[in-house]
């Protein structure tokens, strides 16, 4: 600080562009500060873990406010549903920045309500988000999968009617306790967020993650929850999905077998079925991807998020 003030008690001796571009930089020094700190340097009250936020982050926000208040926000447009930790200590939004978010400085809106004076204070945060360097890659499938005729059409049509309905009414509450855990005991391939090309024709983004999984391997529900689609899909192949609460989902794709039902309530680590090679595969595997309120998250950052003191 010292140095700066030097530095400004000589600024008459240079030409007015120069101290133009000299408070420039000392205000992006000062910018560049407040954002490598994070949220908890702009208001002491939340945090966000992981601290440093990426595209496709799963993000556990903390909010220390009164258990009599009630705490709301938004972030990117979608809504933030809090919850109070089982020891009273803090209130909770298991949230995330989809794949294909923007990246830069985003706005995240908190507000707590007193319970007791209807008082609302304003907790909101700016919150940069960096990018995350995702692959591209080349498959080839069946030619039906890519340009699908006329009956496909209608079956992919009534599929994404179903699909609308399911993630249209996630549980009220948090179903889910503790931290997620890998759903197949396989190895997981790099794979969340590529750039895919299929038959050269038609361009995606790959929003799960692939593991390894032979025909047959039994797949485990990751986290607590009520399962909600167990059904055979056009692209999916046989696919579950569960809900795990508050719009958090996981969808486990092209199941040789399901061993679960629509509205049955699972535990971490019960069996949903077996992997397989059904849908739009080009060999037998495991896909496994988390939504959150319609944004796609890397699995694998929600696999090494502690989430034991929320739940």
């Amino acid at each position: 600080m010292a140095r700066v003030v030097r530095i400004l008690g000589r600024m008459q001796l240079f030409p007015s562009r120069l101290c133009g571009l000299i408070f420039a930089c000392l205000g992006s020094l000062a910018l560049a500060g407040l954002c490598g700190t994070g949220a908890r340097a702009q208001n002491s009250a939340v945090s966000l873990a992981p601290a440093a936020v990426e595209v496709g982050s799963p993000e556990l926000i903390r909010v220390d406010a009164p258990a009599s208040a009630r705490v709301d926000g938004e972030w990117f447009g979608r809504k933030l549903e809090f919850f109070r930790a089982r020891d009273g200590s803090a209130w909770f939004a298991l949230a995330g920045v989809d794949v294909e978010a923007p990246t830069g400085l985003s706005s995240l809106k908190i507000r707590a309500t007193s319970g007791a004076t209807g008082t609302v204070r304003d907790l909101s945060v700016r919150v940069e988000v960096q990018p995350s360097h995702y692959k591209t890659g080349t498959l080839s499938v069946a030619p039906n999968f890519v340009s699908p005729g006329p009956e496909e059409l209608n079956q992919i049509r009534a599929d994404q009617e179903v699909k609308s309905k399911v993630f249209s009414g996630s549980a009220a509450e948090p179903l889910w306790s503790s931290s997620f855990r890998t759903p197949v005991a396989a190895e997981a391939t790099d794979s969340f967020g590529t750039r895919r090309t299929f038959n050269g024709k038609l361009a995606s983004v790959h929003k799960g993650m692939d593991f390894r999984a032979a025909k047959g391997t039994p797949v485990r529900a990751a986290n607590s929850g009520v399962v909600v689609l167990a059904r055979p899909l056009y692209y999916e192949g046989n696919c579950v999905v569960i809900d795990h609460g508050l719009g958090l989902y996981t969808i486990s794709m092209h199941f040789s077998r399901i061993d679960v039902r629509e509205g049955q309530r699972v535990a971490a680590g019960e069996q949903l079925g077996l992997s397989g090679a059904t849908g739009r595969v080009t060999g037998p595997h495991l896909h496994w991807a988390v939504r959150w309120q319609g944004a796609y998250l890397d699995p694998a950052k929600l696999l090494k998020l502690d989430l034991s003191a929320a739940r």
